[in-house]
């Protein structure tokens, strides 16, 4: 639970999560060929970006953009106009273009830490009067109960991505 809640540190966080897989990607393509990214480079680098904020981002896996949306995007990203993107305009590039996947993130902790344990406590009445149940829910502290129905929510999310 408590690693659940590390990742709820809110948009500064994901911000600062972005910036340094962007960072990362770019250090290994300026090291490899130069200090800016042409267009092929640039299409590489953003799989290595959707890659890793499939790694390290809680919730569902992210497609990356197609050729023509990140060709499309480098165009307004490239502030000075040379057809490559600098360190800055890369960043900005990826602040873009990863905006939708990050409020896909929010939405699901919003559901598994709020909605989640405030449905339990809903239901935990009625499932008192269940036979066999009842007896069980009643000795259950609160907080435990909603913890455990958390992680249940938690596993329905994992399990139905896989699926």
């Amino acid at each position: 639970m408590g690693q659940v809640l590390d990742k709820f540190h809110g948009k500064e966080w994901k911000k600062e999560q972005i910036r340094k897989i962007s960072d990362k990607v770019y250090e290994r393509f300026k090291v490899q060929s130069g200090a800016t990214l042409t267009f092929e480079n640039l299409y590489i680098a953003v799989l290595l970006v959707y890659n890793d904020i499939n790694k390290r981002l809680p919730g569902p896996h992210f497609d990356p953009p197609s050729k023509e949306q990140v060709r499309s995007m480098m165009q307004e990203c490239d502030f000075n106009l040379d057809g490559e993107l600098d360190h800055e305009e890369f960043v900005e590039f990826i602040q873009r273009l990863t905006t939708d996947a990050l409020i896909v993130v929010s939405q699901g902790l919003i559901v598994t830490l709020v909605v989640a344990p405030t449905v339990a406590m809903a239901t935990k009445k009625a499932t008192e009067g269940v036979p066999g149940v009842g007896k069980v829910v009643q000795k259950l502290p609160n907080s435990i109960y909603a913890s455990l129905v958390t992680l249940a929510v938690v596993w329905f999310q994992t399990w139905r991505e896989e699926v």
